[in-house]
């Protein structure tokens, strides 16, 4: 169902939008969660080739109906096709992909990340809380670019972009580009930019809502679109 021009992006919006950024020939993970949805709007003439940490290099997109093998899962347990040429290889294989600098991207959730691109995204330290560190640690200083994906605001209404994080940290200066439901975050070495918003959401509202000296990324002759999903 699309959203109209006066809301956020649904999360499938979100998906497509990031989809749209990935270069034509890139070697990208998909992490667990939203980021997986990325995969069901990849047009298949663009050759991205997607690497799943448990062990597969040539994902498709979810798996559907009769497409459904139990035994082909992602990461994050989602059964998923394959594409011509898919590989399956041992899970410390997987990992030296990852660590040693071949993946051009990963997409990754977030609890938090940070004015200067820290990403906390396995803990919340919150007393009794279930850790989840898979992989992202590796993948989030061992791929080319970083991009997260994830709703701008808590269910408290608190925004997951903040000047410092409070969360334990991923990774360090480590994410370019952030993707929400309400705008289109970029990491600079000295601001973060707007790229472009969607519904009815401002610069100053985003401003507002982050406690952000954002900067308009249409200086840079990118413009603050309304976009919908």
């Amino acid at each position: 169902m699309s959203a109209s021009t006066n809301d956020p992006l649904s999360r499938d919006g979100i998906a497509r939008r990031v989809a749209q950024d990935i270069p034509t020939g890139a070697y990208v993970n998909l992490g667990i969660g939203m980021p997986t949805k990325v995969s069901d709007y990849l047009e298949p003439e663009r050759e991205v080739t997607l690497h799943t940490e448990n062990g597969m290099l040539g994902m498709g997109p979810e798996a559907q109906g009769e497409q459904i093998d139990p035994e082909l899962i992602n990461a994050g347990k989602i059964p998923v096709t394959e594409l011509p040429g898919s590989a399956y290889f041992h899970h410390a294989d997987s990992f030296a992909m990852m660590r040693g600098g071949h993946l051009d991207l990963c997409v990754l959730g977030a609890f938090q990340v940070s004015a200067v691109g820290d990403l906390a995204n396995w803990h919340t330290g919150k007393p009794g809380a279930i850790p989840a560190v898979g992989g992202a640690m590796d993948l989030a200083i061992g791929a080319k670019q970083t991009f997260v994906m994830m709703e701008l605001l808590t269910r408290d209404g608190a925004s997951k972009l903040v000047e410092t994080c409070t969360y334990p940290l991923t990774g360090v200066r480590c994410v370019s580009r952030v993707y929400t439901d309400r705008a289109l975050f970029e990491i600079g070495q000295d601001a973060v930019s707007v790229l472009e918003t969607y519904g009815d959401t401002t610069l100053d509202s985003l401003r507002e809502l982050t406690g952000l000296d954002l900067v308009d990324g249409a200086a840079g002759g990118r413009p603050v679109a309304g976009t919908t999903s």
